[in-house]
């Protein structure tokens, strides 16, 4: 079985959560030797790919990811990945994102994962000239088979797109963070909460801010420390300073995997507060290093956590407050939260996505 995964992520994402799933991916079903996978991407951003398996071929050249380079890549991905995919003759093109034109040649098997909707559910956060959804629906209409990552995000695609059931699958994501030695990092000079990854929009980080904010408890004994996501900007110190939070309290930590593992280990409780997510590997990263898991009640975040964290409306602070001072502050809740922490994560791992995708890919085929 011959396997291409396309070009479109790893052209416009250096790091992030999509091109870890797709080199995940390749990497498991190329060394169960059950497929010979190709990454085909022209020109390509993804620093993932440097740690690709041997087993899975690339055909590509790195460039640096510079301001305004990205229409110029994605021209001449364009141009070339339809009729270098076709010398491969692939029995089946997994795209990797969400493109008006196909990537691999007339009559091939197509397979498409879909992530969220929150292009569809969010349109504010977006600018208007964002294509990303009308491309979504392209890419949805071309695919042989439809490749979900929770059902919250199945059952969104189904109703908001109007899909055939039939035409989708529910396939849970693996994790990647290990519990492997750590350097150190910028000093956290007392107890913290930790928050991960992007802070705008729908990820609801002022909320936390709010929250935070608004707990005595929480403000004089924890900093806040948030995990890359850029610097915190002038609109999120300004907040910080309306809500009283003091100069120092809310710190950003840059970093790799290493930082983010240490951070995790250190971390009174991990928050996650957002509106929406299609998955969420993060709070799954925390249970897996025993730290405490405090998140929104919403979307497909229970279907991952399930019984493993405190659960709280995302949109009332009081709430989310009153969750996190119990996971800091009750050793009993504590201890229960890591106990089933430790057992939710035996229930995701990239080999077990890869197997369930593997059988998609027969299903298509056959």
């Amino acid at each position: 079985m011959r396997i291409v995964f396309d070009y479109q992520i790893f052209s416009v994402q250096e790091y992030g959560g999509i091109s870890r799933y797709v080199v995940e991916l390749a990497n498991h079903l190329a060394d169960a030797k059950e497929a010979q996978v190709k990454v085909i991407s022209p020109v390509y951003v993804n620093a993932y790919l440097a740690t690709r398996s041997p087993r899975v071929q690339l055909v590509g050249v790195k460039m640096p990811l510079v301001k305004r380079t990205g229409r110029i890549y994605h021209a001449i991905n364009l141009a070339l990945a339809r009729p270098l995919t076709a010398l491969y003759r692939p029995n089946l093109v997994h795209e990797t994102y969400y493109n008006g034109q196909a990537s691999g040649p007339v009559g091939c098997k197509r397979v498409l994962t879909v992530y969220d909707m929150i292009h569809e559910r969010f349109p504010g956060d977006f600018p208007a000239h964002d294509t990303v959804a009308k491309d979504k629906v392209a890419a949805v209409q071309r695919a042989d088979h439809v490749i979900c990552i929770s059902e919250h995000t199945r059952q969104d695609l189904i109703n908001l797109h109007g899909i055939a059931p039939e035409k989708t699958s529910v396939i849970h994501l693996g994790f990647s963070l290990s519990q492997a030695s750590t350097p150190a990092i910028p000093p956290v000079n007392q107890p913290f909460l930790l928050y991960v990854g992007s802070r705008a929009g729908y990820k609801n980080f002022a909320g936390l801010l709010r929250a935070y904010a608004n707990s005595p408890d929480l403000l004089k004994n924890y900093r806040l420390v948030a995990f890359g996501g850029g610097a915190l900007t002038a609109h999120e110190l300004d907040l910080a300073r309306k809500f009283g939070i003091p100069a120092g309290q809310l710190v950003q930590i840059p970093g790799g995997d290493d930082v983010l593992g240490r951070l995790y280990r250190q971390a009174a409780a991990f928050i996650y507060p957002s509106l929406y997510e299609g998955f969420g590997i993060p709070p799954l990263e925390a249970m897996s290093f025993d730290c405490p898991v405090v998140c929104s009640n919403t979307s497909s975040i229970p279907e991952v956590v399930g019984d493993a964290a405190l659960m709280f409306d995302p949109l009332s602070p009081e709430r989310m407050a009153q969750a996190i001072g119990a996971a800091v502050t009750d050793l009993a809740t504590r201890q229960r939260l890591i106990a089933r922490g430790r057992e939710r994560v035996k229930q995701f791992s990239w080999a077990a996505c890869a197997q369930q995708t593997l059988l998609v890919y027969k299903k298509v085929l056959a």
